[in-house]
């Protein structure tokens, strides 16, 4: 029976240099929802005709994102490599924008506090959609699975 989801997911520990606890925190919700509810369906047919569950590890490398796919036994059925250039300037802008959102909640009104988090959830959404369409014809999912997932990528990113 086709169970389009991700059942598991890893982060490429080597990759991430450092994060702070704000930024842990934020790992740990992403993985925690996604896991909860996603969307998740490799396009290529593979011979033993799986169709999930998936387990999905993430990692950077020169450059690139590196999706790799399992079943849920963990036996790898394929990696796509997605180059992260025209990321590049939304990673850096989310990562500004969620410096002054944490700030913000230590000191700012409720005011400021919800227009630097409408521009935050702008920024993400921007990202999240440039990521479904660098997915198109590779992996269908929806909308909140490329939110989450664009959430881990900048996890990736953070170099200290």
């Amino acid at each position: 029976m086709p169970d389009p989801r991700i059942n598991h997911i890893e982060l490429d520990e080597a990759t991430i240099l450092w994060r702070n606890a704000d930024i842990e925190q934020e790992r740990r919700i992403a993985i925690f929802d996604l896991i909860e509810e996603n969307s998740f369906k490799p396009q290529r047919p593979w011979d033993a005709g799986h169709q999930g569950p998936y387990r999905l590890r993430l990692s950077v490398h020169d450059g690139r994102l590196s999706l790799e796919v399992a079943d849920a036994e963990g036996q790898q059925l394929e990696t796509l490599v997605l180059g992260l250039g025209r990321f590049r300037r939304s990673i850096r802008d989310y990562f500004a924008i969620c410096d002054s959102y944490y700030q913000a909640i230590r000191k700012a009104t409720a005011q400021e506090i919800e227009t630097i988090d409408m521009a935050r959830r702008g920024v993400h959404s921007a990202a999240a959609q440039m990521l479904l369409e660098r997915l198109e014809g590779k992996i269908e999912t929806d909308f909140a699975t490329a939110r989450r997932l664009f959430t881990l990528i900048c996890v990736l990113h953070i170099r200290g």
